[in-house]
């Protein structure tokens, strides 16, 4: 597995982001079962930048805690059977991984938002990486009925890394 992760700016957080990104990629993969080896791709920016990439793809002026860009079309969400059969567009011809996608992460987003739900940064940060990576394998939250399996699959995934809703501070 292959996690490339850009600073595109200043990260000041209480834990190792970088292991703790490692480790929740590595769970959702394994809670999905997917089953190739997997390439993504994440960026941690700020306020300015996730406003500016948020207009320019969603065409909403306003920034957001995390955006995510599937490479992947799947038949259906968490149906890997056609990867192999689809372009070659798919994997890294150097590493021969399967290429999931683009994760931008607003690092001051993470930050208020652990404040405004009363639980850690890291809990803030896993979740938002658990929640791009179910979108990096073709889920969504346009219906209720698909917002309720999406946050269960991320409450499940979380939970599996120990990572709880808790009342520990930023």
């Amino acid at each position: 597995m292959t996690i490339q992760l850009e600073e595109e700016c200043r990260v000041d957080l209480p834990f190792d982001y970088a292991d703790l990104t490692d480790a929740v990629v590595r769970k959702a993969l394994d809670y999905e079962h997917f089953p190739f080896e997997a390439e993504v791709s994440v960026t941690l920016v700020d306020l300015d930048r996730i406003r500016q990439i948020n207009r320019e793809y969603r065409q909403i002026d306003q920034p957001t805690d995390v955006l995510s860009f599937p490479l992947i079309d799947y038949p259906a969400p968490g149906d890997f059977s056609e990867i192999e059969r689809a372009d070659d567009y798919c994997f890294n011809p150097d590493s021969g991984e399967a290429v999931l996608g683009d994760i931008v992460l607003c690092i001051p987003k993470v930050i208020s938002q652990s404040r405004d739900y009363g639980h850690s940064s890291r809990r803030e940060f896993a979740f938002l990486i658990a929640h791009s990576m179910l979108h990096l394998m073709g889920y969504d939250h346009m219906t209720d009925l698909e917002r309720i399996d999406m946050e269960r699959r991320q409450s499940e995934i979380l939970d599996q890394l120990g990572i709880l809703r808790e009342k520990e501070r930023v």
